[in-house]
């Protein structure tokens, strides 16, 4: 029974994870493909592992004690980590395990110097490398050194930073297992690493050497900077030769050591340029046999290549599927709706449903292929058009795309295959009564859609849905709707060109539209102020609320003075807006309405911050504000040349702006007041399966598509295991930062501000909030951590609808994605709030409580000493 402790490299494959670890699985992979030179070796299994472990029953009190440690806490990991390895290294092999090491090790040479690397079950994985969190150790000589390195490894599953990373990763302790590779040591000319995609920018067609002489832990160190060299297609495109002044050799006894190059040696090149096209070929033949880009570790020895290790590159951008090989453009769906999180299957599915444009998901977001409208003269600037306006980075990506001659084929102007460009639908009268037409309509449309579906279940639901969508499609796609929506940005576009050809002011139309009525989601972070009113005499409900945590609080607000009232203001809020939540757009995040746990600490910063009646004295002064600046302008226009008609024409276009702004925000609501409706009867139908025993908790739903949940209700059974994957894969997709244009090449094109007009060091964004505002940074994540102080500069990734009720007590806004026109842009100008919006990486380069100055009228951040 012994030999189950031990297997031949040339005995495993990529399917035996569990038994030989990640590493040893892939290069048992690695060793079966025609012309891969892999070192001879053999993998010490997971049962020698266990075996070990179990030979310290302590260990186990000390992994429970581990697994309850908060991630954060470095000294208490560090403390026990550093004993449960001390615990391991100190157990002595059993006998018949040291004889099966030993009797392999005589099979590849006993004296010869071997490396012992760490393998454990969960590393290599599509979802996380691991990579550098357990220790591999060169040139070991002897059976007894070898020995003593094997123990390393198998406790090298507890270094601190391998613990951190499991726990940051989701993972269990208990269920990773350690196996050991130990392989004959090869004395390479030199070594390094390849890329079969860029890892830069994620192009699967350019390939990346990296090259240093002597062992490759020089570079993998960083003692020294390699060479190196991108391919793409059989051609080296780019090299960059190193001084390379030190290397790393193996010694004759065992152990490492760090060299100086000869000074003729340090400026030649590792790789001569057939090396490096010969190596790119068999990076190739790797990627095609484990079937995504690899990152491969290889030695060059007497003039053939040999590779020790090769894993997937786990931080690209995934490519969306298409079944063909022609080029294809996406631009990112999550930028223009201000949620770049990763969306669970269902709700994409729901989103692709009910969208008005064809969509494709790549690592839980959906991006539109725009190639068609790129190709085309016509639609192409009409798309660039409306990308500027909304992010400028979108439309600098677009270009850079289109700068590349070959790649977006040119067609005729024929079908753009897309909806209208700006401009495109006919012109509508400044008339307040067409928004609240469109409002009534839309109210109809939901309510009557509330009434029918409350009878349609099982199959009936789904058939019932199909056809939900297309009116929901048919509403939002609706002429007027779309005119009214145009009308609102056309009038500020214009209000912005002209005031600033004709009087030299920047972003006018930020004070124009303050207070702008019919606006919904700015109404939404008013409401609260009046939430706010009711409470903040009521001490008892104050105190009560502070200490909030379950979800059915509300029932407990009646039992104390002033809690009827309390409970009531906060239930009417909930009718009109607990359909919203951040992240709106995917169906599966928990409303308000399911979670107002969410919103008290909103009503708290409100009942603290603010005097009795500021929502209507907040409306009021924006309004005021707007009507002076109104009258402003238009006399300053009279004084010009032809002033007559310029303040005629801009008086039409500010009352035209003033009609339709508002409605801009309202089919959002629309759609999820809709969304709404459809979720809870999807998780009612997701309560039947429950009782069926069909699934184990209502939620697995979300992690199915709309037609595989459709055939989970017909079909009473379900795959646990497709759930599981899926699972798994929406916990790694949060670790991927989605780009704004993609490639079908895998590049991600990010795109620059092309400007100089701002200071050195300030962190360039697009203005979309006139004003200057200097304060304190609060940089925050999720919206039901927000601890805001009046005064306070919000500082975010994104903002959708839900984040308004925080707009009211901050004063100037930072996010790192958004544009002219999305929510955030459009509510900071409702409230006249300072902003800055698609700031690249804002919330890393500003710290949380750092003084900062945003200039909403030039569109960039100072950070102040």
């Amino acid at each position: 029974m012994t030999e189950q402790y031990v297997r031949d490299l040339q005995e495993v494959d990529e399917t035996q994870v569990a038994v030989v670890g990640g590493k040893g699985a892939h290069l048992g992979g690695l060793s079966r493909i025609e012309g891969i030179g892999v070192p001879a070796g053999f993998c010490v299994t997971t049962d020698a592992f266990r075996r070990i472990m179990a030979e310290a029953p302590s260990i186990d009190g000390r992994l429970d004690q581990l697994s309850r440690l908060n991630p954060d806490d470095r000294e208490a990991i560090r403390t026990l980590s550093a004993e449960i390895r001390r615990t391991i290294e100190g157990i002595a092999i059993p006998g018949d395990l040291a004889a099966a090491i030993t009797r392999a090790l005589a099979r590849l040479g006993e004296q010869g110097a071997c490396a012992v690397r760490s393998s454990a079950t969960a590393e290599d994985l599509p979802t996380a490398s691991f990579a550098g969190q357990q220790d591999t150790y060169l040139n070991v000589v002897g059976p007894t050194a070898i020995l003593q390195h094997v123990s390393r490894c198998w406790a090298s599953l507890f270094t601190e930073r391998a613990v951190t990373y499991r726990r940051r990763n989701g993972i269990d302790h208990l269920t990773v297992h350690m196996a050991v590779v130990v392989q004959q040591m090869v004395l390479p000319h030199a070594a390094g690493i390849l890329f079969t995609a860029d890892p830069v920018t994620g192009n699967r067609k350019v390939a990346t050497v990296d090259a240093g002489f002597g062992l490759g832990e020089a570079l993998v160190s960083g003692l020294v900077n390699p060479d190196v060299f991108k391919v793409r297609e059989g051609e080296i495109v780019a090299k960059a030769i190193a001084a390379k002044q030190r290397a790393i050799h193996a010694l004759p006894a065992g152990g490492t050591q760090e060299v100086a190059i000869d000074s003729q040696r340090q400026e030649q090149p590792a790789l001569t340029d057939a090396q490096v096209v010969r190596l790119v070929q068999l990076g190739r033949r790797i990627e095609a046999h484990f079937g995504r880009p690899q990152d491969i570790e290889w030695c060059l020895v007497d003039g053939g290549f040999q590779i020790v290790q090769s894993r997937p590159i786990t931080t690209l951008f995934p490519v969306p599927e298409t079944g063909d090989q022609e080029n294809h453009v996406y631009v990112s769906v999550g930028h223009g709706q201000m949620m770049t999180d990763p969306m669970k299957p269902l709700g994409l599915s729901m989103w692709q449903l009910t969208a008005m444009v064809p969509m494709h998901e790549a690592g839980g977001r959906l991006f539109v292929d725009v190639t068609r409208r790129l190709a085309s003269p016509a639609s192409r600037a009409g798309l660039l058009d409306v990308m500027g306006k909304g992010d400028p980075l979108t439309r600098d990506a677009l270009e850079t795309v289109l700068d590349r001659d070959d790649f977006v084929p040119s067609l005729p102007d024929a079908d753009p295959g897309g909806p209208p460009g700006r401009g495109a639908s006919a012109p509508i009268e400044t008339d307040p009564a067409i928004v609240t037409e469109l409002i009534e309509r839309s109210q109809v449309s939901i309510a009557a859609l509330e009434s029918d579906i409350r009878t349609k279940t099982g199959p009936a639901l789904f058939d019932f849905l199909l056809e939900a969508f297309q009116e929901h499609k048919r509403v939002l796609g609706e002429p007027l709707n779309l005119q009214a929506i145009m009308a609102g940005m056309d009038a500020t576009w214009w209000l912005n060109d002209k005031l600033r050809e004709w009087l030299g002011e920047k972003n006018a139309a930020d004070t124009l539209t303050l207070s702008a009525p019919d606006n919904v989601t700015s109404e939404m972070g008013l409401a609260l102020l009046d939430v706010a009113d009711v409470i903040r005499p009521q001490p008892e409900v104050v105190a009560f609320l502070q200490g909030v945590e379950d979800e059915d609080f509300l029932d407990e607000l009646a039992k104390l003075a002033g809690g009827t009232e309390a409970r009531d203001a906060i239930e009417a809020y909930l009718d009109r807006y607990g359909m919203r939540c951040v992240g709106e757009i995917d169906i599966t995040r928990p409303r308000w309405r399911e979670r107002p746990t969410t919103l008290v600490p909103v009503i708290l910063d409100n009942v603290r911050n603010f005097e009795p009646g500021a929502a209507e004295r907040r409306f009021e002064q924006g309004r005021q504000k707007a009507q002076k600046k109104e009258q402003d302008v238009l006399s300053r226009l009279r004084a010009l040349p032809d002033g007559d008609r310029k303040a005629d024409e801009t008086k039409r276009m500010i009352d035209r702006v003033r009609t339709f702004i508002g409605y801009r925000e309202y089919p959002k609501y629309g759609i999820v007041s809709r969304y709404f409706v459809y979720k809870q009867a999807l998780l009612e139908e997701a309560e039947r399966l429950v009782q069926a025993d069909v699934l184990p908790e209502k939620e697995d739903i979300f992690y199915l598509t709309f037609q595989e949940l459709h055939d989970v209700v017909r079909s009473n059974q379900v795959d646990d295991r497709l759930i599981q994957q899926r699972k798994d894969a929406f916990r790694s997709y949060h670790a991927l930062t989605p780009p704004r244009v993609l490639t079908s090449d895998g590049e991600a094109v990010t795109g620059a501000y092309r400007r100089d007009d701002v200071p050195a060091g300030a962190l360039i964004g697009l203005p979309v909030s006139a004003g200057t505002i200097e304060g304190r940074a609060r940089v925050i994540l999720d919206m039901a951590k927000a601890d805001l102080e009046a005064g306070d500069i919000l500082v975010t990734p994104f903002t959708d609808p839900s984040w308004s009720p925080l707009f009211v007590g901050i004063a100037g806004l930072v996010t790192e994605v958004g544009g002219l026109m999305t929510h955030g842009a459009v509510i900071a100008r409702e409230y006249g709030l300072p902003a800055v919006v698609g700031v690249e990486q804002a919330t890393r380069l500003i710290r949380d409580g750092q003084r900062i100055r945003v200039h909403g009228t030039d569109g960039y951040v100072e950070i102040l000493p």
